[in-house]
């Protein structure tokens, strides 16, 4: 957690916002591919892609 802390600091100091939208979209996709993996949905959801 200290290192996701330290990281958020960094975008603000450095005033990195565009950063922001990237990081989110990255972890709503590991989410999804976490979520799906051992699931009866899986195949469908990587029909999607």
């Amino acid at each position: 957690m200290s290192f996701i802390k330290e990281f958020l600091e960094f975008l603000k100091v450095r005033k990195k916002y565009w950063l922001f939208p990237i990081i989110i979209v990255l972890v709503l996709f590991g989410g999804l591919i976490v979520l799906t993996q051992g699931s009866a949905v899986a195949p469908f959801i990587y029909t999607i892609f």
